[in-house]
């Protein structure tokens, strides 16, 4: 009897500590942010400079401010030439500098290397929605991809740079 009860518990305490079929444990895990929402006329002018000085022609929409992990961000959204795009700006101790620019994109036209290697890394994920985040410090081009019912964190991030094609392990900074 004491048997089977030790069994049962070794079974119940392994089943536990399994991660459930249906979140891989490489996916990965975004860190707590605190958003404050801000209305175009309410974005510093320094962020607006910035972003306009990037693109010239940029149309903001609206922002929000972001918190994580001790690092203060702006995401600025608006249009440039009719396209939506995102700019997110961190503040660091020179003024505020863009770190990357974004923009949704359809999946099949996601770069056929970067497909393959989700595909490879996650069969069968069809991402329901794709950002497209162009790192300003070394041209690097991150592919956030969504699944279904998960709108608020990637289920997987793909980096591409120079031709090579990495499936991030941990959530991008940025």
């Amino acid at each position: 009897m004491i048997r089977l009860v030790l069994i049962s518990a070794c079974a119940v305490t392994l089943a536990a500590c399994q991660q459930p079929a249906s979140e891989p444990a490489s996916a990965p895990v975004a860190p707590v942010t605190d958003i404050t929402p801000t209305a175009a006329a309410d974005i510093p002018p320094e962020v607006v400079a910035v972003v306009q000085a990037a693109r010239p022609g940029f149309i903001v929409a609206e922002a929000e401010l972001k918190e994580r992990e001790g690092r203060r961000y702006y995401d600025v959204e608006g249009t440039l030439n009719g396209a939506e795009i995102e700019f997110d700006l961190l503040e660091t101790p020179q003024g505020w500098t863009v770190v990357e620019i974004q923009r949704d994109i359809a999946w099949v036209t996601a770069p056929t290397a970067v497909r393959a290697a989700a595909e490879t890394a996650r069969a069968g994920l069809t991402p329901v929605r794709v950002i497209e985040s162009t790192q300003a410090a070394d041209g690097a081009v991150i592919y956030e991809l969504f699944a279904e019912g998960k709108p608020d964190v990637p289920s997987l991030e793909v980096r591409q740079k120079d031709g090579k094609v990495d499936v991030l392990k941990e959530v991008w900074p940025h």
